[in-house]
């Protein structure tokens, strides 16, 4: 339980797949709007989609990518 283990207070979701034949339909189409490197199947936890203003996926980066790493991206969304 994340409320005991770590104090979180937001809503959690239940574990859904995000690969495979039964990868949730959001997963399945960030995945072919947003092609990763190598393929489009999401490798690793933290994987990180931005999204417009519209609801379009914008762009896809990978769990590495630092937060700060994001932020052009990000301020370019909000100033469109």
């Amino acid at each position: 339980n994340c409320l005991i283990n770590y104090g979180v207070s937001f809503p959690m979701f239940s574990k859904i797949d995000v690969n495979g034949a039964t990868a949730h339909p959001i997963y399945k189409y960030l995945k072919k709007e947003l092609r990763g490197f190598p393929g489009s199947e999401i490798k690793w936890n933290f994987t990180k989609f931005l999204i417009d203003s519209k609801g379009n996926p914008s762009k896809r980066f990978s769990p590495l990518t630092k937060p700060e790493k994001m932020r052009k991206d990000i301020e370019k969304l909000l100033n469109a």
